[in-house]
């Protein structure tokens, strides 16, 4: 009988190896030499009973311990007797997560501790707001429809007195495993339990209030508290005020998107707001107080003597506050120098004589064209 060759060697690891080296090294193997993938090869199946031989004693540390003191003989030559089958041992779980990884598939009781239940759906609400409560900040009503989980039945789905029972298709799986035999050979595949929708167990006494969804739809009035400097673009959330969740699932949470009213005076830009100021011939040019409209009311506003149409006059700190906290905008003062109309006689002699006094010609005549000058040229004017 041909001796046996060290499980190491085998797996191709030195014997410091991590047991995560050594189940990557199995993985790697496995997926060379198994059956399905060699079919009809006599060697491949011989070596891929010798990898799963040498697995099976190197991922078990007490097995490992033993090898490396007494090698294949064992304390009490043990080791290397069992004639292994595809895995035997380690399940067939351990032979899914070969090919497909960690988690592919669950059996036993791993597969019946699964969670089943769901976080429910975030909600969204809107709520329109005026310029001057983005500046200090608002409390408004929302009114939705949401989901609440049902008060009869705890949210379980299962009418009072009753609980939801194992599924005894899949054994709390929420999967079931399907093997079919075809001229290419067995196949299995995988898929959600016909009987339980994939949660793994099944209400036979549906709660009357509910229906057995565990929640009901519920009209609800919520106070949000809007922060002063948010704009159309921002949305506030509240934690757990959203749809309730399904089966003892944690509750969406609710988005309030803010949107700003336009205002008649202002404009927001960032944190500033801008707003235009008419002001009269004679006040802007002797200069003279006014008053200028804020988001607080009116505020007196000195114009410096010469002011010009289009000067901005800048009121800092009378603007927006930063929704982060940091800082407040400004009140930008554009002035509009406005012309007088209607003038009555004694108007216009004033400013006649204001005009003559500042050497300004109201009478001038236009500037003649190139074709008019020749013409007056030829005729001798």
């Amino acid at each position: 009988m041909a001796s046996k060759r060290d499980y190491y060697e085998v797996l191709g690891v030195p014997r410091s190896a991590t047991s995560d080296e050594v189940k990557k090294a199995y993985r790697r193997l496995a997926r060379t030499h198994h059956p399905d993938v060699n079919r009809h090869d006599k060697a491949a199946e011989e070596k891929f009973k010798e990898i799963n031989e040498a697995y099976e004693i190197l991922s078990d540390p007490q097995k490992r311990g033993v090898y490396d003191r007494f090698g294949h003989s064992g304390p009490s030559g043990g080791f290397g007797q069992a004639d292994f089958d595809y895995g035997r041992g380690f399940g067939f779980g351990d032979i899914f997560d070969v090919f497909f990884g960690s988690g592919g598939f669950n059996t036993g009781e791993a597969a019946r501790e699964r969670p089943i239940s769901q976080r429910g759906t975030d909600l969204r609400a809107d709520v329109e707001l005026t310029l001057e409560e983005v500046a200090t900040g608002a409390e408004k009503t929302v009114r939705l429809s949401r989901m609440e989980t049902c008060e009869s039945c705890t949210g379980s789905g299962a009418a009072p007195g009753s609980q939801p029972e194992t599924c005894s298709t899949c054994h709390g799986a929420g999967q079931v495993r399907r093997q079919q035999t075809g001229f290419f050979g067995t196949s299995i595949t995988v898929g959600v339990c016909p009987r339980c929708h994939g949660e793994g167990r099944v209400i036979q006494n549906p709660c009357k209030e509910c229906g057995g969804d565990g929640r009901v739809r519920s009209t609800a009035k919520i106070e949000v508290k809007v922060p002063a400097g948010v704009d159309s673009d921002n949305r506030v959330r509240l934690s757990g005020e959203g749809d309730a969740g399904i089966r003892g699932g944690p509750t969406g949470d609710l988005y309030v998107f803010p949107h700003v009213r336009q205002h008649p005076i202002f404009e927001r830009r960032g944190n500033d707001i801008w707003c235009e100021l008419s002001v009269s011939f004679a006040q802007a040019s002797l200069g003279a107080t006014v008053e200028a409209s804020t988001l607080d009311g009116k505020e007196k506003l000195h114009l410096a003597e010469g002011t010009q149409s289009g000067e901005v006059y800048r009121l800092r700190d009378r603007g927006i506050p930063s929704v982060n906290g940091h800082g407040k905008g400004s009140l930008n003062v554009a002035i509009k120098v406005e012309t007088p109309t209607k003038l009555s006689g004694e108007e216009r002699k004033l400013l006649q004589q204001f005009a003559d006094m500042r050497g300004e010609n109201l009478d001038a005549e236009p500037e003649k064209s190139f074709f008019e000058k020749v013409k007056d040229a030829f005729s001798g004017r």
